[in-house]
């Protein structure tokens, strides 16, 4: 059989992936603070016919050698983590992580996570949570009296309560980062989790060692920009098409060699 029906079989398979990858960033362009992935190509094992530098006599080496490729594999889809736009909100509870770092959120089976969603929520005991319902750490407790909550650039949540016109300070949000974000696993729900690949995470407060500011009242949208995924959709179903027009070459070919 020719090589290059499944040649051309990988490089359809690899190009529909891709459309995966294109069609979730586009799927999550409204999502706070998602980070838009891409696919990750590489080339399959060679078939070397003819080994560069051999020698074709005593005295002469080839120059060049004859190695055929068998197509192409995704190997990967790697987040790109650029900064995403600030949009305000007017929110006490809506915070946007203004540079590196993820905020910290407890799992209930007591580790933790990490999310750029700073879309924040009071549940029915005050605490302070996510969306989804899970405590952000260090797990602050918002008294039910509160008339007015801050949250300053250094993460520091402080609130203003009935009869009391000083405010009193509840704690600090925790934010870590990692030597490669890119090593984290995501697990859906805008979270994020620690893995080998993503090495240890570096806490701090914000607006130190690295880590962005807290601002409050903004939201950090996705980074997915839709021109660029349109574009790259399109690129992807050129290349599909012409691995399929491969295929079919491929198959008159072999037509013809079976009329011989």
């Amino acid at each position: 059989m020719m090589n290059s029906l499944w040649i051309a079989k990988t490089g359809m398979s690899a190009q529909q992936t891709n459309l995966d990858v294109i069609s979730h960033n586009l799927a999550n362009v409204s999502t706070t603070g998602y980070k838009r992935n891409n696919a990750v190509f590489e080339d399959l094992i060679y078939q070397n016919l003819r080994q560069v530098g051999s020698q074709t006599t005593e005295e002469n080496q080839l120059p060049t050698g004859l190695h055929l490729g068998l197509g192409v594999n995704v190997v990967a889809t790697a987040r790109k983590f650029t900064q995403g736009s600030l949009q305000k909100t007017e929110n006490s509870l809506d915070v946007a992580v203004n540079g590196n770092g993820f905020l910290e959120v407890q799992l209930p089976d007591g580790t933790t996570a990490y999310t750029r969603d700073g879309s924040l929520k009071l549940d029915s005991q005050g605490r302070i949570v996510t969306s989804t319902g899970l405590p952000v750490a260090p797990g602050i407790t918002v008294p039910a009296d509160t008339k007015a909550l801050t949250i300053s650039e250094d993460g520091t949540v402080s609130v203003t309560v009935a009869g009391n016109p000083a405010p009193q300070q509840l704690g600090q949000l925790s934010m870590s980062s990692f030597i490669n974000p890119n090593g984290l696993e995501p697990v859906g729900d805008n979270l994020y989790l620690e893995s080998e690949a993503s090495g240890a995470p570096q806490q701090g407060q914000p607006g130190t060692n690295g880590l962005g500011v807290i601002r409050q009242g903004f939201l950090e949208a996705s980074n997915v920009n839709v021109v660029e995924e349109l574009i790259s959709m399109i690129q992807a179903q050129r290349a599909y098409e012409m691995n399929s027009k491969a295929v079919q070459t491929s198959d008159q070919m072999l037509a013809k060699l079976a009329q011989l």
